[in-house]
């Protein structure tokens, strides 16, 4: 005879793993695909992946969303900070001080190696970095990761 614990115990491993059954097949569904929406800012191809399923939105948000874009575009409120999309990301970097904030912003600019997308859950971007030690004239640099490595000078 099985006692309640032992029950309770088994029927919240099997919720756990059906839990984490369905929502690897959910992640899975998600990096396979992309996000369906286009760069273009065509309503109509933007309406069309609506209707059609290519976006990861149900089909209500998504023609919402289409719909409040498109408002905003003919009131002229639709604001893309002149293109500076690159700048933008490297401010992103003033939260950090001296090594850190070099490595942040090489990281932005493309050095090192980047794994994940955004249509995935997020992008990991990762450079290795050696810091000169202050006095140093000659530093071997002996490379730990198959990433690009940055070399930080020391501080004068």
């Amino acid at each position: 005879m099985i006692s309640s614990r032992n029950f309770r115990l088994a029927k919240s491993a099997a919720c756990f793993g059906l839990a984490a059954l369905l929502s690897v097949a959910a992640t899975a569904q998600i990096a396979a695909g992309t996000t369906g929406i286009d760069a273009t800012g065509d309503a109509k191809s933007e309406m069309n992946a609506c209707l059609t399923g290519r976006t990861q939105q149900d089909r209500t948000t998504c023609m919402t969303e289409v719909r409040n874009a498109n408002a905003a575009k003919r009131a002229g409120k639709v604001d893309n900070a002149n293109g500076e999309f690159a700048a933008n990301a490297l401010k992103r970097c003033d939260v950090f001080k001296g090594e850190e904030q070099v490595a942040c912003q090489a990281r932005i600019v493309g050095y090192g190696k980047t794994d994940g997308s955004v249509a995935g859950g997020g992008a990991i971007r990762q450079v290795e970095t050696v810091v000169v030690p202050p006095g140093a004239t000659n530093v071997r640099v002996m490379p730990q990761t198959s990433s690009d490595i940055v070399v930080i000078p020391a501080p004068q």
